[in-house]
């Protein structure tokens, strides 16, 4: 699986037109809809906003107005066609007058996401889990050891917690040291970039 690094905005003026293209990485459907409201209030007074997202099986698009499938589903498909997850695309038309007809209309909208994607920077995605272990200030040598090569937010109280990321194959690895030394108090599956 792959997905972009880090956002991309790209823009595309076509017969007078001008669409606006925004990658954008998303974790869940709320942060999709999120993400839409508040580019909805940057450009303000576009004529449409169509979108197309990808988040594990969560898969939607939209024509926002635009004559049926001439938008989003250009906008997913070339999302489909580069293997890319947890991502969301907006592509903001300004109207400019001319009519493209719904051939134009698709090439437009999918020419302006395959615009956007080749400026972006693409990277793997790891499944893997978001933890956070709880242990003894007594162990802190042997889990910090164990964890010496991740980020990892730590709070002290009157036992130490850490949260991290961490791919399923190192869990596998180290599993049988964290369970012996520690009390798991969260272990929650996600997709992320390492």
């Amino acid at each position: 699986m792959k997905t972009i690094k880090e956002d991309v905005t790209s823009e595309l003026i076509i017969n007078k037109s001008k669409f606006i293209t925004i990658l954008t990485n998303v974790n869940n459907v709320e942060e999709a809809n999120e993400k839409l409201n508040y580019y909805k209030n940057v450009y303000k007074n576009a004529t449409h906003y169509c979108t197309a997202y990808i988040i594990d099986s969560h898969i939607k698009c939209s024509d926002d107005k635009e004559p049926s499938g001439t938008a989003g589903i250009p906008i997913l498909n070339v999302l489909k066609n580069n293997n890319l997850q947890h991502i969301l695309c907006i592509v903001i038309r300004y109207f400019g007058g001319i009519k493209l007809g719904t051939g134009g209309l698709t090439r437009a909208y999918s020419n302006s996401v395959s615009k956007a994607i080749l400026e972006a920077t693409i990277t793997n995605l790891t499944e893997g889990y978001y933890l956070e272990i709880s242990f003894n200030y007594n162990d802190t040598k042997t889990i910090d050891n164990i964890l010496k090569n991740y980020e990892i937010k730590k709070t002290y109280n009157q036992d130490i917690t850490y949260s991290f990321k961490i791919s399923k194959e190192e869990f596998n690895k180290i599993e049988p040291i964290i369970i012996k030394n520690t009390k798991i108090i969260k272990k929650e599956p996600i997709t992320f970039t390492l």
